[in-house]
């Protein structure tokens, strides 16, 4: 997948099949758009196209950070997990559009002109029910189907209950990951989440204890972190070497009160140093709430019990 991130220096192609979209989370209704993308795209011997935008239209537009708006808004994916999600399923050109005012300004007719047809040379367009673009959300498929002669283009639709039938939203793995309910938001996206951090020192408490754990710094701060709690998960270093872990999301309430929230990963067959280096975790259970115990002795027995119910749940 050749990915451009500068409009300017898109290839010029003579028969694209496009898609346009967000697609955070490139989940499994995405994947169909993706998949009907290909058979096209395949029936009119021409490249794969998919159309994106970074940052998310809403760090652009939405109000000031600090509004209590943003608490709504995580992302499922990084960039770069977008990316390498979208470069699964076989795409062949991937164009990051830098989102930005002047760009959101663009009427559905210059976005039509500038982009869809000028830029990408698009001549087949597959899009998600209900997709908009434009000023203000102008455009549809109904505009583009009136005008698509004009255009030279045609265009198809995804149909709502298509995209139903798998049962899944961006919305509706958000509720589910902010519960811990992992099982059912790795069943709406079709893999594991994943969650990439920077490691970074901490108190280095769990050396004392046995379970010495590598807290991680998020590289992507409006990513989405699941309910506190404690995970089986995958950990991959940065060099692809992927290990057994279990996961605490907390506030640490047996160390103490009033701790600021950490994100702490004891990787159970590594032994090393990793700070510096991105961690990738990908969720695979949820085992249990945080609990405070009485001191560290009991909760070092507790962390046996999570070690055994990990190793079990990631075999």
């Amino acid at each position: 997948m050749q990915v451009v991130r500068d409009p300017a220096q898109f290839p010029a192609l003579g028969n694209a099949t496009v898609t346009t979209g967000t697609f955070d989370g490139v989940h499994r209704g995405h994947q169909r758009i993706l998949a009907r993308l290909r058979e096209v795209a395949r029936q009119h011997g021409g490249p794969t196209v998919v159309i994106t935008y970074w940052p998310h239209p809403r760090l652009v537009l939405g109000p000031p950070l600090t509004h209590p708006e943003w608490l709504e808004l995580r992302l499922l994916n990084t960039l770069d997990e977008r990316i390498e999600k979208l470069r699964g399923f076989g795409i062949d050109y991937l164009l990051i559009v830098p989102f930005t005012r002047e760009f959101a300004a663009l009427t559905s007719e210059e976005y039509i002109q500038q982009i869809l047809l000028k830029t990408v040379g698009t001549k087949q367009l597959v899009i998600g029910y209900d997709h908009r673009f434009g000023k203000n959300r102008e455009g549809g498929f109904d505009y583009l189907s009136q005008h698509a002669g004009r255009y030279g283009l045609t265009v198809e639709e995804i149909p709502r209950e298509d995209v139903d039938a798998v049962g899944v939203s961006s919305t509706r793995i958000r509720q589910a990951l902010l519960a811990g309910d992992v099982a059912t938001a790795n069943r709406y996206l079709g893999y594991l989440y994943p969650l990439t951090g920077r490691v970074v020192r901490g108190q280095q408490l769990g050396r004392t204890i046995g379970y010495p754990t590598a807290n991680l710094e998020l590289v992507e701060p409006l990513k989405l972190v699941p309910a506190r709690g404690i995970y089986a998960v995958w950990a991959r270093t940065a060099a692809g070497t992927r290990y057994p872990a279990m996961l605490s999301i907390g506030v640490r309430p047996t160390i103490g009160e009033g701790l600021a929230q950490t994100i702490e990963v004891n990787l159970l067959d590594f032994s090393g140093d990793l700070y510096g280096q991105e961690l990738t975790l990908e969720f695979v259970a949820w085992l249990r709430a945080e609990e405070k115990y009485d001191g560290l002795e009991a909760l070092t027995a507790q962390l046996a019990l999570d070690e055994a119910a990990t190793r079990k749940a990631l075999t």
